[in-house]
């Protein structure tokens, strides 16, 4: 074989070789979930070789390809259950929108009072859906209200948004009836099937692909129907070992929480429960009831501190009704 038909093999070679390469780099990309649209992929083959005593290296073509967008939506429902009374108005269920696709897109949303197997259908408020523009959690005077088509959302990947749907109460629900609504996220660009491509439709005009998701997510929330409504707030305070407010190692922060009924009705047997957090250490002798200290043993008195689980500040506050006021429970811990 000259060196001429030595060359064309070895090309043949090559393009096979680059062509595998290809296919890795695609396969490669399809398990990187989180590559960028648009970032390219470049891939160059060489051979190296010895003819006639003479070392030498035939480089292939280089390959390139373009990531595309992949198109994933996660819904995450935030609110326990909500409670709520006949012809409560504006009561809010909280959810998180993320973007789990590798490129900016723009999200849809929607909501839908009418789900199959609850006791009664809530009735979508006007406006139905909020931005929690001030991270409170519940629907408040600053949130801002969703136009769709005028401030649907626009995530970067990875990105989220809070968002609260809101509904009424119907006057005709009875004590212990469950009322479901769900929040829709849809990418704007395209939903479907896994796999679906919509050719030049993603970031900077590479195809945009439907992931695992079907590009679009749901999630329900649930309202209770009770005859009894409780407060409960809890508020923080840091004192560090140099008489500052620091949270840092060795620091103490002492909780404060306030319980509350505040509808007609009796909270039977109460019980506080409230679990130590990760990275800190109970601080023993803590607890007090609206200023009366309680010990961390299980005796006769109103609560402990329970660490046959997870360790636990326990008080029992007992038949709770609107006259019994605030109920103020106090504990702390220290930082480890």
């Amino acid at each position: 074989m000259n060196i001429a038909d030595h060359k064309k093999c070895i090309s043949g070679l090559l393009q096979n070789a680059a062509l595998a390469g290809l296919l890795l780099a695609i396969s490669a990309s399809a398990l990187a979930a989180g590559t960028a649209v648009g970032t390219t992929i470049q891939n160059t083959a060489t051979v190296d070789f010895t003819l006639g005593g003479t070392p030498l290296t035939v480089s292939s073509n280089t390959t390139t390809i373009v990531v595309a967008e992949r198109l994933d939506i996660v819904v995450t429902l935030q609110s326990g259950q909500v409670l709520v009374a006949a012809n409560d108005v504006n009561q809010a269920l909280l959810f998180t929108v993320t973007n789990t696709g590798n490129g900016a897109e723009l999200i849809l949303l929607s909501i839908d009072s009418l789900i199959a197997g609850d006791q009664f259908d809530p009735t979508p408020a006007v406006p139905e859906i909020y931005f929690d523009t001030d991270g409170s959690g519940d629907l408040s005077p600053g949130d801002v209200v969703y136009n769709p088509g005028v401030n649907d959302p626009n995530l970067a990947a990875d990105a989220s948004v809070d968002i609260l749907i809101v509904n009424d109460i119907p006057g005709t629900v009875a004590n212990g009836d469950i009322g479901r609504s769900e929040l829709t996220a849809a990418a704007a660009t395209g939903t479907g099937v896994p796999g679906t491509v919509f050719a030049g439709q993603g970031d900077g005009g590479t195809d945009a692909v439907v992931g695992a998701t079907g590009g679009e997510a749901a999630q329900v929330g649930e309202y209770l129907v009770s005859d009894i409504l409780i407060n409960v707030v809890k508020a923080q305070l840091v004192s560090d070992p140099f008489g500052g407010t620091e949270p840092i190692p060795g620091a103490t922060i002492t909780y404060t929480i306030t319980v509350d009924v505040t509808s007609a009705g009796v909270a039977t047997a109460s019980v506080f429960r409230d679990p130590i957090p990760n990275f800190s250490t109970f601080v023993p002798g803590s607890i007090t009831l609206n200023g009366a200290p309680i010990t961390d043993a299980t005796d006769a008195d109103a609560g402990e501190f329970d660490t046959s689980v997870v360790p636990t500040v326990v008080v029992r506050l007992g038949d709770l009704t609107l006259a019994d006021g605030i109920q103020i429970v106090v504990f702390q811990v220290r930082i480890d």
